[in-house]
């Protein structure tokens, strides 16, 4: 593990400038998004911000963001 992978203390992602989807529910599905100063982007729930927070590169999450947008994930919620 490189020092771009190593996990952020809590106190500095509670610091972070988090911002909540606006689909987030009243029922517990609260997922929020903050760029960390070193590129990368940190997602974790709302609801449990000391649970921590996973990481992803900007070319991961913009794979991430076009494949939802594209439908490629749909299978695996039920609405």
């Amino acid at each position: 593990m490189n020092d771009k992978e190593q996990p952020q203390p809590y106190a500095e992602l509670n610091a972070l400038a988090w911002r909540k989807s606006t689909f987030s529910g009243d029922q517990g599905a609260c997922v929020e998004a903050a760029p960390l100063p070193d590129g990368r982007i940190a997602v974790r729930n709302s609801n449990h911000p000391d649970a921590g927070a996973v990481f992803f590169t900007v070319v991961e999450m913009d794979a991430w963001i076009k494949g939802v947008k594209a439908g490629e994930f749909d299978d695996l919620i039920d609405e």
